[in-house]
């Protein structure tokens, strides 16, 4: 298993090839292959001068996100002088494959591109399941974490049943090995790190609850240590309410935290 995460990586590190624009991005970006997965950029012309530029990691990334909802906010950080990446991982439920993507593209984005060697994380659903297991692993490349209602617990969602196959086990096995990959379990490195977390989550989110996930990330959090601000719209669910999409006290976090 290790070996072919190992030999994964390898391949990934080869340079970027260009990859044509597509249709109905958001915002003006490049688009690009990191290894054989599909990455875009969409660099801030008000970074600041003279310094590595500040960045946002979003997921989930490509073919269809991030999209028309994200628009606004996506042109705030680049008004901000904040640029913006995301690459695609395929339905990778935080696994360690979609981990090695993450890492190839922070190396080419900091190594070749010039980009702050530490980014904000900015997950939507299952794009916090995505960004939140690489983060527990690579505590020294991130600023901050902010999710818009984010998947944080595998066994809320997707499920074991449906999250084993990306893991290559069984449902039994992933069970018995959850707390080496599951959000909820894997808190402390970030906390340790002094990462400043934030979600806005709505109490009505039947598909990925509040009370297993964002909630409970911040009630094990603060008892390790760490500070999160959380955020819940009364009566919202898993939905795409403007005031998500909108929120300025998530746009101002994460501008400072990039920043910093």
């Amino acid at each position: 298993m290790i070996t072919r995460w190992f030999l994964c990586l390898c391949a990934l590190m080869v340079p970027a090839a260009a990859l044509p624009p597509q249709a109905g991005f958001p915002v003006p970006a490049e688009f690009f292959a990191v290894g054989d997965r599909p990455a875009f950029l969409a660099l801030s012309a008000k970074a600041p001068a003279a310094t590595p530029r500040p960045w946002v990691l979003f997921a989930p990334s490509l073919p269809n996100s991030p999209n028309h909802h994200e628009e606004w906010m996506l042109r705030q950080l680049l008004e901000a002088g904040v640029s913006i990446a995301g690459i695609d991982v395929g339905e990778s439920h935080g696994n360690p494959a979609g981990r090695v993507h993450y890492t190839a593209l922070h190396r080419e984005l900091t190594e070749r591109r010039g980009l702050a060697p530490k980014a904000v994380l900015l997950g939507r659903s299952r794009g916090g399941l995505m960004t939140l297991c690489w983060a527990a692993e690579n505590p020294e490349k991130v600023a901050a974490f902010a999710g818009i209602f984010p998947v944080c617990d595998l066994a809320s969602w997707p499920g074991l049943a449906k999250a084993a196959p990306a893991y290559g086990m069984t449902p039994a096995e992933l069970q018995a090995n959850l707390a080496a990959h599951n959000p909820i379990d894997r808190l402390a490195p970030m906390a340790t790190a002094r990462i400043p977390l934030f979600a806005i989550h709505g109490d009505a989110d039947k598909l990925v609850p509040l009370s297993a996930n964002s909630a409970l990330v911040k009630a094990r959090y603060t008892a390790l240590g760490g500070e999160m601000e959380l955020i819940v719209p009364p009566g919202q669910g898993h939905t795409h309410w403007e005031g998500f999409f909108r929120c300025r006290e998530l746009l101002d976090f994460v501008v400072k935290h990039a920043r910093r």
